[in-house]
């Protein structure tokens, strides 16, 4: 207990010693710095995921940004997710044969076959980062063939998301949900209609979201009252719809582990992006913990996480815990700023990066990734 609560004062040390980086300093504002206020640079001229942040912020009113950008209570939380990947080095292997990488990139999500191992994690409220809504996200999606998820609260309704879609382009559908059969049975019908492929059911909102950044906007928790989720409202779920349903917000190894007793057939690791309540741990710590503890819950159901991914380094080390899919946010939606051309260059982005970090990292095939090219001890001195 005594070791615990040192490591605990270290870090908050280490945290407090210097200020949050929110956007690296690659050199973006020098290079931009001929940019008139509230313009966007051009979309050719972005290198990398934290970019699209950057010009979002210039570009967005503050009530907008804030939307995307906030976490709860200081934000800790939300820092964490993004500074946790840098405190598990990666052990580069060489002299392996690593040309055939790219390859490697294709993946399946509960069956269905995708260009590579992430997806855009549902996130509401498009229409504050362009006019048209989520018309970019699903279009970006569709052009790179990865997997988007439509948030229940998106600006766009299920049938007009549904429009965007090109033919066989898959979808999962998310929702909220409590213990009110009419209501639920209505939105199982509609994601059915629109032909989604399954439900990802949010389940770390029980309550609304502390977010102090956000009530300053007046751009709070699009799901705010208090709801009663559990394994008997999962249980019954499954009986009022035959498409699969995902539990997102899975945060502890016991929770895991009852998702497989109760047959859930994938579970995402998140922590709502650091939303809901400050001090939750990163879904990277929650993977870790899980592959130490119960390894085996990776093969008995599909694992996705989410939660401050920026690079492809970072989407790496989520799969060689063995995660099956990483989902990405908040730099899609900055991306949907630019519209359907910027998710899209965005979606390449990303794939290019995991595809070089890997194979600098010595991986010669994503989905035989060895879990020790990355030391799992973290290194607080990098906090």
């Amino acid at each position: 207990m005594r070791s615990n609560l040192l490591s605990l004062c270290m870090l908050g040390g280490a945290l407090a010693a210097r200020p949050f980086v929110n956007e690296p300093d690659t050199g973006f504002d020098e290079y931009f710095a001929s940019l008139a206020t509230g313009e966007l640079p051009p979309l050719n001229k972005l290198v990398g995921l934290p970019d699209f942040d950057a010009a979002a912020r210039r570009h967005l009113p503050a009530m907008n940004y804030t939307y995307y950008r906030n976490g709860a209570g200081g934000e800790w939380s939300y820092r964490n997710n993004l500074e946790v990947y840098n405190r598990y080095r990666l052990k580069p292997k060489t002299m392996v044969d690593v040309t055939n990488i790219e390859a490697s990139l294709p993946t399946t999500i509960l069956g269905h076959n995708f260009s590579a191992p992430f997806f855009i994690t549902p996130c509401a409220r498009g229409g504050y980062g362009h006019v048209d809504g989520e018309k970019g996200l699903v279009e970006g999606a569709a052009n790179g063939n990865i997997l988007y998820m439509p948030s229940l609260y998106a600006s766009l309704t299920i049938e007009q998301i549904t429009a965007f879609k090109k033919n066989d382009q898959v979808t999962f559908q998310q929702v909220y949900l409590d213990s009110n059969d009419t209501a639920t049975q209505i939105i199982f019908d509609r994601a059915k209609t629109a032909d989604a492929k399954a439900i990802v059911f949010t389940i770390d909102s029980a309550a609304d979201g502390n977010r102090h950044r956000a009530a300053r906007y007046g751009v709070g928790s699009a799901d705010s009252s208090y709801t009663v989720i559990t394994w008997d409202l999962y249980d019954h779920l499954t009986t009022m719809t035959d498409l699969p349903i995902i539990l997102k917000g899975i945060q502890t190894v016991e929770d895991a582990q009852e998702a497989v007793r109760h047959k859930v057939p994938a579970i995402y690791l998140s922590n709502h992006g650091g939303r809901q309540i400050d001090g939750a741990r990163s879904p990277l710590e929650v993977a870790i913990e899980l592959r130490q503890r119960a390894p085996e819950v990776f093969t008995q159901t599909e694992v996705y996480a989410d939660g401050g991914v920026r690079y492809g380094a970072d989407v790496v080390k989520l799969l060689a815990l063995g995660v099956k899919a990483v989902g990405v946010g908040r730099p899609f939606m900055y991306a949907n700023v630019y519209g359907t051309e910027g998710v899209s260059r965005a979606v390449e982005m990303l794939k290019h990066e995991i595809a070089i970090d890997a194979a600098n990292a010595g991986v010669a095939d994503l989905k035989r990734i060895d879990p020790n090219i990355v030391d799992w001890t973290p290194n607080w001195a990098s906090a």
